[in-house]
């Protein structure tokens, strides 16, 4: 059970697609705004840093991503 709550500037991976955004499970992005309890208004960008989709993901959508030096952790 995962007891971290998910924040602003979070950094997610999605937990599966969301064909209507166009968006594939992995595909990670930043929260930037939270909408309701348990959801968030989700930018996934390019590696230019570009937006290319917006999307409302509840928590059961998503993990929270944390680096720890060069790579990343599930944070738990």
């Amino acid at each position: 059970m995962n007891n971290y709550k998910t924040k602003l500037l979070d950094v997610i991976a999605l937990l599966e697609d969301i064909p209507a955004k166009k968006l594939t499970r992995g595909e990670i992005g930043t929260v930037v705004e939270l909408l309701a309890p348990g959801v968030f208004e989700v930018e996934f960008s390019d590696k230019d840093g570009r937006a290319y989709a917006f999307a409302a993901i509840r928590d059961e959508q998503l993990i929270v991503l944390h680096r720890q030096g060069k790579t990343w952790r599930i944070a738990a």
